[in-house]
């Protein structure tokens, strides 16, 4: 059963040069974000040298119990493990861009945005998220972060506040017909007519870890991938995806002990491990 540190291994043994270039002969794949997704998927299963694509397909639905769609989250799920959503940005500062979802600490099944294929593609109640995003310009990866939703972003309850309160608002409007939807709401009949409706959407965006943990991590030259995990999720990995990354003799490789806000109450730190892979 694969897992992050499984991934990070990988990827050190397989490092990036040009993600599209990587791809190419994929027919499915049409842009660097699809590259990136296809690249992530190949970390966790292990299939960079896997050239026939239906042992690759084999390898993935061993590994793998969800592979997404662009309109509904997650974009990966682990079987019997974590959630991934991968992320592409081109700027080293760039917010991302979540769309209708708001940032999830955990992903869970009773979500109105997975859809029913997702919910019962395992017998699963709640998994812990991954971000993992990509800086890309030109083609070249300037850098991979994976972070967990539980250090990244606040509960679910501080953005489903957010969207409570701006359908109450709405609902105070005199002679408005609000109707509940998946987004953040629906008024049906705003003029006299009766013939026009307003869909109103919520437009999430976040920092991006980079930004978010510059306090843990500069970013230098050179491609680099950095992981942040908190310290309980880091020791309930098995021993030896635990011994594959602490015994590696790559000296591009760094693990250190941290302290990370906590999302929910910055006065408050997290113990994290702070993991960077380095290419200059």
């Amino acid at each position: 059963m694969t897992n992050i540190l499984e991934a990070i291994i990988n990827i050190i043994n397989n490092p990036i040069v040009e993600i599209r270039d990587l791809y190419s002969g994929r027919n499915r794949i049409h842009n660097v974000g699809e590259s990136l997704e296809e690249f992530i998927k190949d970390a966790f299963a292990n299939t960079f040298h896997n050239e026939n694509e239906n042992d690759r397909l084999t390898v993935y639905d061993q590994e793998f119990s969800w592979l997404g769609n662009k309109s509904n989250p997650p974009d990966i799920m682990l079987r019997n493990g974590d959630a991934i959503e991968v992320k592409k940005i081109e700027s080293a500062n760039s917010d991302i861009a979540l769309n209708s979802s708001y940032p999830k600490s955990t992903i869970q099944s009773s979500s109105t945005l997975i859809t029913k294929d997702c919910r019962n593609c395992e017998d699963w109640t709640e998994k812990d998220q991954i971000y993992c995003v990509g800086h890309i310009s030109n083609n070249i990866p300037n850098s991979i972060w994976f972070v967990y939703g539980s250090i990244y972003a606040a509960g679910h309850e501080t953005y489903q506040l957010i969207k409570q309160k701006i359908k109450d608002g709405i609902n105070e409007i005199p002679n408005v017909e609000f109707a509940e939807t998946k987004e953040l709401g629906r008024v049906n009949r705003v003029d006299p007519l009766g013939i026009t409706n307003l869909r109103i959407r919520g437009m999430w965006h976040i920092h991006n870890p980079r930004r978010v943990f510059d306090y843990l991590h500069r970013g230098g030259n050179g491609f680099e991938l950095v992981a942040v995990i908190p310290k309980t999720k880091y020791e309930s990995f098995p021993e030896s995806s635990k011994n594959k990354i602490e015994n590696s003799e790559n000296t591009n490789l760094t693990i250190n002990n941290v302290r990370v806000k906590n999302p929910n109450n910055p006065a408050g730190l997290i113990d994290a491990k702070l993991i960077i892979f380095k290419l200059n």
